[in-house]
């Protein structure tokens, strides 16, 4: 990946909870307004919720597209939103939601590098941690790394 999937203007921190959906829309908001995605992303992600559940464990939901809506994909970029007060996905706990789009294959290049950050409960436990999302995006910019 030439170009960096994260940076700071699409990292959120919320005090509260909302509903998955609302989780989802505001993951795929973020994602359009970086310029990754099309207004059509939102949908594209509801119909992978049907097929399959995103939810990851560790209180991490990774909402993304299915592999017949690519075109709605324009690059590669995250959104990180971690909610305080959790989402209920799916009777799961979620603290952290994040929105991924891969042009291509990057997306498994992509969800690797979380992986790893959300595999470690320390780490985990240092994001939920993270005052602003100045000092989330920095404990999480290693998914930058190509």
């Amino acid at each position: 990946m030439a170009r960096e999937v994260l940076n700071v203007g699409q990292v959120r921190i919320h005090g509260g909870s909302v509903s998955r959906e609302d989780a989802m829309k505001e993951a795929a908001d973020i994602l359009q307004a970086a310029g990754a995605v099309t207004g059509a992303y939102f949908d594209a992600m509801q119909q992978r919720e049907e097929t399959v559940s995103t939810y990851m464990g560790n209180e991490l939901a990774i909402p993304h597209g299915t592999n017949e809506t690519k075109e709605t994909i324009l690059d590669s970029a995250l959104s990180v939103v971690r909610y305080d007060g959790g989402v209920d996905w799916d009777g799961n706990p979620v603290t952290f939601v994040v929105g991924i789009a891969g042009k291509g294959d990057e997306h498994l290049e992509i969800l690797s590098q979380i992986a790893l950050v959300f595999s470690d409960e320390e780490e985990v436990a240092k994001l939920k941690q993270a005052q602003t999302p100045e000092e989330l995006y920095t404990l999480l910019s290693t998914v930058n790394a190509s």
